[in-house]
């Protein structure tokens, strides 16, 4: 139990890692995001560290939903970041 709480801690760490500084950078840096976009990149993130952790940490079963999720959320990338 002490292990897996470990891993989902590490995994929600990375996370928290690469969004925050990325919340910062992208919001005020050089060539800034709106907050929307910054909000669909971190759904994105999310769901690309969930599902493998939920497969192969967690025993889930790997799902079409997952597929279907991942598809919406391209849409959602498309819609928000074209000019």
């Amino acid at each position: 139990m002490r292990v897996i709480s470990i891993v989902s801690w590490g995994i929600a760490l990375f996370e928290y890692l690469l969004q925050v500084p990325a919340n910062r950078i992208g919001y005020s840096g050089p060539h800034p995001l709106t907050l929307a976009q910054l909000k669909i990149m971190q759904e994105v993130i999310t769901l690309s560290v969930f599902v493998p952790f939920s497969v192969f940490f967690m025993g889930e079963k790997f799902r079409l939903d997952f597929i279907w999720a991942a598809l919406c959320l391209c849409g959602a990338v498309f819609f928000i970041f074209r000019k």
